[in-house]
């Protein structure tokens, strides 16, 4: 897929993942409550869909919360949990009319019922949609996803149903919670941080990453094109020479 940017056509990512960070240091910036910084984040995160749509992104991942992310003040969680429950009731619907489909992956154990319920009605609303793949990662961390995916396959194969033999790379992404979506063509991470923060560990082996000093609510249209222009000039090897 192309985008019309300065005159010229670029490569279109198949799938960008973003790494939301900086919501509150916004928020301090402003001499304002982090709740607010984390208000604004939602803000940004409706017009990126909203611009990964009009672009041409299939897939989009966001990560929404981390399994770390718990061990803030349960006021801070609080506030993220409410805002949470308002997206999950209130913009669904019309991503479902936009024709984008709503997944989330994480650890649902942690989070209350009446969110996994909204989770659950929210994806089977939007199961059928192919226009873009909207995945939020909530209560997730890499590393334990990966656990788990071992986890299964050793059950499996302490019952006999897989053989050791068999267990190799295409069965273990089988396995992934992400198994139905491609591994990120780019991951882009807001706020100046350099690192991946337990994000996508076995997805992102080859993926290509974009690091940005703009805090995550003042992320805009022309911030996702820079970082999708970056991309479209680096030439991607998978190890190859």
């Amino acid at each position: 897929m192309k985008l019309q940017t300065a005159g010229e056509k670029i490569i279109i990512p198949r799938h960008v993942a973003i790494i939301m960070d900086g919501n509150g240091r916004w928020a301090k910036a402003r001499g304002l409550p982090r709740a607010m910084g984390h208000k604004r984040g939602a803000d940004t995160v409706r017009s990126t869909v909203e611009n990964a749509l009009e672009m041409g992104i299939r897939y989009l991942t966001l990560f929404g919360f981390s399994s770390e992310n718990w061990k803030r003040s349960p006021g801070e969680v609080f506030d993220l949990m409410s805002l949470l429950r308002l997206y999950l009731s209130e913009e669904v619907k019309e991503l479902n009319e936009r024709g984008i489909r709503f997944r989330v992956i994480g650890d649902r154990e942690k989070l209350e019922p009446d969110i996994v319920a909204l989770i659950e009605r929210s994806e089977h609303l939007t199961s059928m949609n192919k226009l873009l793949t909207l995945t939020v990662a909530l209560s997730y961390g890499g590393r334990r996803a990966i656990v788990m995916a071992a986890r299964d396959i050793a059950q499996r194969a302490c019952k006999g149903l897989i053989k050791t033999e068999e267990i190799n790379e295409n069965l273990f992404e089988a396995t992934l919670e992400t198994s139905e979506i491609p591994d990120p063509d780019l991951v882009i991470r807001t706020s100046g941080e350099k690192r991946i923060s337990n994000f996508l560990l076995w997805e992102s082996a080859y993926s290509e990453f974009v690091f940005t000093d703009t805090l995550w609510p003042d992320f805009s249209k022309d911030d996702l094109v820079g970082a999708i222009e970056e991309y479209a000039n680096r030439e991607r090897r998978f190890g190859a020479a």
